[in-house]
């Protein structure tokens, strides 16, 4: 045991600087690992928690005010039912800030789709004007309890009477009106109602929906939200880092433990004398196992308890929603074993690879084979091309034409032993694969913020009229303004779809004189009556594709359209289906624009206008910015940086590998290269040619695979989100090529300094290296 502590720390002492970046490459692999864990953590656990104490309804029904809701309490399958409560659409305001809220009269509080609150107190009949508002729309209105809210056209104020929690969709400007709880007295002028069911069994949510609607009749539904739904877009982006972070960290993991096994595998042969001699003395294979099992098994461990201790204690200080994941993450049941879980997995995977290539350290003979000697009159080894065999045709022709000697030696030395070059190429390819992929992440990202009219947002607003503006005298206002550049008239309805289990979205926007323009992934735009372009999310759900019809209800009425196109919607899950607004009317003379979507010229500040718009209709506009789906995505940014950091540091360990397997193999070539008059600096040239050789070929593979991974990765989730394919962005040509060159001058500049000093080591210090 004495002479293995003392191997392996003179082992250590002559690779600090291998050991230091394999102990921080684990670290940042298992900091990727936990911090994504945190994060599907927090995307789920928070709404299954108020979705349970609050006893969720798993379908919400939106009708009119005239329907008997109280027949859906004979449903089968239905165990509770919150309501019927009476609501009404309408703008709150306060602090200059507007927001389109639901309000629901709730004479008392429910025992099915209770609030949670969280700040302030419930409904108080002595405060008739008291609120209870959705905690998202309450940090919109930057309101708390005891504030005023303002209702339009001076229909009075409204008073916070506290801030909830709830399990059912919240509030997304411009897309879902924000929930606020009354008291029946300040539901002035009802204008639908609502319901909830909760169900004895949620799977059968699709069958209580269609019961639903048979029982009301199709005509009578306004809208049908589910609990799936509500769950989707509460884990929405959360969800999204968190497999970001999951996938890649993984990807690290693997690459890490096959740097491991390369650098172990590189060590045994640059080290076989050594490995000899101590079995010579009495080590038995399963010792000289042990000695490099022990010693790369310490480094895993030290990274990993590294990253555990890194991430408890700095975790919940990372700005932005990693930091709220870690610090959620910390009370939810099962932190604890997944804090020892994924960091054991990670070292028991480094082991394990290790244990691939320790083995092979167990196997050297106590006797190493030796070489014949050359045979008088051969060609000489550095003509050859050294210990590594004939040089190739080619190179031997661009001698004959005075190439540099250190480049065709340089480049043999790369490629002369085929299956060790491609194994050294292939383990360095696989982390500069992972960066090019996240290079495309981040080329899309920034593909959303500047070009959001290439995914699905064409309208920097959304304007929502109120009653007693018409169509022309709203766009006498919008035109006017100088930095409006175009409005498109629409009208957005609840639509049933084919078997009454849901409703989607059905959008008529723009006319045919002046079409909207949609972000086409296939298909063309609609040009005729009754042709549409659908959204990924709804294609998936009625089982159709582009080219084949479609049929749903609108109230009573049915509505038959041909879908001509597949649209990018960041909205709704993909679940809307557009047309324009003059198709809609075919249907429904009476049909008036209920919305504009508003281009911009170039370089309008959306804010500003939206002030000035609102400021010139007397507040008879709701004015938004349009949401784009980027926005929400900004902490990818800093999670993509972080992951290039580490898979660049496991990189970097592959390449000292490499280069130090490189010096050790040439140093049989040394003495022919300098007997045939080569200078210390043109052999430190081989060897500096030959790892940038290495490292372009690597990040040449990497690129060519890479780009389809990323495309294929990106759309796949693009399509599970309902966004669908189509917004995979490829980095631009001089970055790869900017990224190709600095990894290959990289290697070069790495493989200087050890090339330096093996060129300039002393003769007989070569021949014993020989020897």
């Amino acid at each position: 045991m004495r002479a293995t502590l003392r191997w392996a720390h003179s082992d250590l002492r002559t690779h600090r600087g291998e050991a230091l970046f394999l102990v921080l490459a684990t670290a940042g692999v298992v900091v990727s690992l936990l911090l994504a864990a945190a994060l599907f953590g927090y995307a789920t656990n928070p709404w299954q928690r108020v979705f349970s104490q609050t006893r969720g309804a798993h379908v919400w029904i939106h009708t009119g005010t005239s329907t008997d809701l109280g027949r859906l309490r004979a449903v089968s399958g239905v165990e509770g039912v919150a309501g019927p409560y009476a609501t009404a659409v309408t703008t709150l305001g306060a602090r200059g800030t507007r927001a389109t809220v639901e309000l629901r009269a709730t004479p008392a509080l429910p025992s099915v789709g209770r609030p949670l609150l969280t700040a302030g107190h419930w409904l108080d009949p002595a405060a008739p004007d008291g609120v209870v508002l959705e905690s998202r729309l309450a940090r919109a209105l930057l309101a708390g309890p005891g504030d005023t809210l303002a209702l339009p056209d001076g229909g009075g104020t409204l008073t916070v009477a506290g801030i909830a929690d709830t399990a059912e969709a919240r509030y997304r400007p411009g897309e879902q009106p924000g929930l606020v709880w009354a008291l029946p007295a300040a539901v002035h002028r009802p204008t639908g109602q609502i319901v909830g069911l909760r169900l004895t069994d949620p799977a059968e949510t699709d069958y209580a929906v269609q019961r639903a609607v048979t029982v009301l009749g199709s005509g009578a539904i306004g809208e049908v939200s589910t609990w799936q739904q509500a769950r989707a877009e509460a884990q929405g982006d959360n969800r999204l880092l968190g497999q970001v972070l999951g996938l890649f960290g993984l990807g690290a993991l693997v690459a890490a433990g096959f740097a491991v096994h390369g650098a172990i595998a590189t060590r045994i042969r640059g080290h076989l004398r050594d490995i000899s001699v101590l079995k010579a003395v009495g080590f038995t294979p399963s010792q000289v196992v042990r000695v490099f099992l022990s010693q790369h098994i310490a480094y895993a461990l030290a990274g990993a308890v590294a990253a555990v201790a890194l991430t408890d204690a700095l975790g919940s200080r990372i700005p932005g929603r990693l930091g709220d994941a870690v610090r959620m993450w910390r009370v939810l049941p099962g932190h604890t074993l997944t804090q020892l879980a994924v960091p054991a997995g990670a070292v028991l995977f480094i082991a394990a690879t290790t244990g691939l290539a320790a083995w092979r350290a167990g196997r050297v003979p106590p006797v190493p084979g030796t070489r014949p000697a050359p045979r008088a009159g051969r060609t000489p080894r550095a003509v050859r091309g050294g210990t590594r065999g004939r040089l190739a045709a080619p190179l031997r022709r661009a001698l004959e034409i005075n190439v540099p000697a250190p480049l065709v030696l340089g480049l043999h030395t790369a490629f002369s032993r085929p299956a060790r070059s491609l194994a050294t190429v292939a383990r360095l390819a696989l982390p500069l694969l992972l960066i090019v992929v996240a290079m495309s992440a981040w080329t899309t990202l920034d593909r959303f913020h500047s070009s959001p009219e290439r995914i699905g947002v064409p309208a920097a607003l959304t304007v929502h009229t109120h009653s007693g503006l018409g169509d022309q005298e709203v766009r006498a206002l919008l035109e006017r303004d100088p930095q409006v550049a175009a409005a498109y008239p629409g009208v957005e309805v609840a639509a049933l779809v084919p078997g009454q289990t849901a409703t989607i979205a059905l959008r008529g926007l723009g006319t045919r004189h002046d079409p909207y323009p949609y972000a086409l992934a296939q298909g063309r735009a609609p040009r005729q009556s009754d042709e549409a372009v659908a959204g990924q999310g709804l294609l998936d759900l009625l089982d159709v594709r582009v080219g084949d019809w479609v049929r749903m209800t609108v109230g009573d009425q049915p509505q038959i359209l041909h879908i001509v196109g597949r649209s990018i919607e960041p909205e709704n899950a993909g679940r809307v289906i557009s047309t324009s607004l003059d198709t809609l009317r075919e249907n429904d003379p009476r049909l008036a624009p209920t919305l504009y979507q508003v281009r911009l010229v170039p370089g309008a500040d959306p804010h500003t206008v939206a002030g000035r718009l609102t400021a010139a209709a007397h507040d008879r506009l709701d004015v938004h910015a349009a949401a784009n789906p980027a926005d929400e995505l900004s902490p990818l940014r800093g999670v993509v940086a972080g992951l290039i950091l580490v898979l660049a540091l496991i990189g970097l360990v592959e390449v000292l590998t490499a280069i130090g397997g490189t010096v050790r193999e040439g140093e049989r070539d040394l003495l022919a290269w300098k007997a045939v008059g080569l200078s210390p600096r043109q052999i430190t040239a081989v060897t500096m040619t030959a790892m940038g050789c290495t490292a372009l070929a690597a990040f040449t593979a990497a690129a060519a695979l890479g780009a389809p991974l990323a495309h294929w990765l990106i759309d796949a989730q693009g399509r599970s989100s309902g966004i669908g394919a189509g917004i995979a962005q490829d980095p631009p040509v001089w970055l790869l090529l900017g990224s190709g060159a600095a990894t290959m001058l990289g290697a070069a500049a790495l493989a200087a300094l050890p090339a330096a000093r093996a060129a300039r080591r002393r003769l007989a210090d070569s021949l014993a290296a020989v020897a």
